[in-house]
């Protein structure tokens, strides 16, 4: 009876087919709705699958979600997987994963989250092979690390969100302290997602302004102290969230959403995610976070940053920190 509400048009030329942005978020917890939610209001797919264990609660989440599509540039939305829905897909996003408990560290999750990952790529490297992998689960750095010995793909198809999440909250605590737009904030936090991260003051700018006008070792114990606490704030911020609410979700699906707009529109973005490293200050064979250029084909080039001796040290020491969490896996 609906078909009888149109008429068509005898002129109207076959459509040309062209092909659709097509993505798969693997986990549909907190932080894999959240990213979901971030990127259909954005408009970043024409196709969105969710695949989840938890069958029946994916299902409701596509419905919740498919409701609203009225209000916004559509796209369509299922739940399955990538062996009945979500063949071919142009970025897979991993969420799954065990959920990190207050006072856990990222890298004390990393057991669990192996087992997991060895039952899910197995489909994603047989169903989506041309796909670019973005790796959200935590630890991010070797659970990417872990993704790309799994799965065979080429490593600039293998990322990590990296801190693009830290980066984004530094220049917020930044801009705060100094009453500017955090837009107008050019600093980075590099190495693991955790712990060991790496502020990189040296390079840090306002406005084309260095934040710094002396090296660290200059500067007064006061001004030290200062910096020191800013970046505290920064390193210890999804600490607090977790004990505060129990998880973070919003901000990590915006910086997914921003990572995936990298991708799927080649724009060449600098984004600090998580990828393999060849050769940086002698550091090799381990993913973790540089400023890299992201665009349809993943992580195209690294930018070669002039670290001060003090951050090439603490950069190290987040390398070996991450390796040897990494030589500890039956991978």
């Amino acid at each position: 009876m609906l078909n009888t509400l149109f008429t068509p048009n005898p002129d109207a030329e076959q459509a040309t087919s062209i092909r659709p942005r097509k993505g798969v978020i693997i986990g549909a917890g907190q932080v894999g709705m959240a990213c979901a939610y971030s990127l259909i209001i954005q408009d970043c797919f024409d196709e969105l699958v969710l695949q989840d264990v938890a069958t029946e609660r994916v299902v409701g989440e596509v419905m919740d979600l498919a409701h609203g599509i009225p209000f916004i540039s559509p796209t369509n939305i299922q739940a399955g997987t990538v062996a009945d829905v979500g063949r071919n897909a142009d970025v897979v996003i991993i969420t799954a994963g065990a959920a990190q408990q207050p006072g856990e560290s990222r890298l004390s999750l990393v057991e669990r989250n192996v087992e997991i990952f060895q039952q899910i790529l197995p489909s994603v490297v047989d169903y989506c092979p041309g796909a670019v992998l973005l790796v959200v689960s935590n630890p991010v750095d070797i659970m990417t690390t872990v993704t790309l010995r799994l799965s065979g793909f080429p490593s600039a198809r293998v990322i990590g969100s990296g801190t693009v999440l830290d980066t984004a909250r530094f220049r917020s605590v930044l801009a705060y302290r100094l009453g500017v737009d955090p837009r107008s904030v050019h600093a980075y936090i590099i190495g693991e997602h955790g712990d060991s991260e790496v502020p990189v003051w040296s390079t840090a700018h306002v406005g084309g302004a260095k934040l710094l006008q002396t090296d660290w070792q200059a500067l007064s114990a006061e001004a030290q102290a200062e910096l020191t606490t800013l970046f505290e704030q920064v390193k210890n911020a999804a600490y607090e969230i977790i004990q505060r609410k129990g998880f973070t979700a919003y901000a990590i699906g915006l910086a997914v959403t921003h990572i995936v707009k990298a991708i799927l529109r080649g724009q060449e973005r600098i984004l600090t995610v998580s990828s393999l490293v060849q050769n940086f200050y002698d550091i090799q064979d381990i993913c973790l976070s540089l400023p890299s250029v992201v665009s349809e084909q993943g992580v195209i080039k690294t930018v070669n940053l002039r670290l001060s001796s003090r951050e090439v040290q603490a950069l190290q020491q987040s390398a070996q920190t991450l390796k040897a969490v990494f030589a500890k896996l039956k991978i």
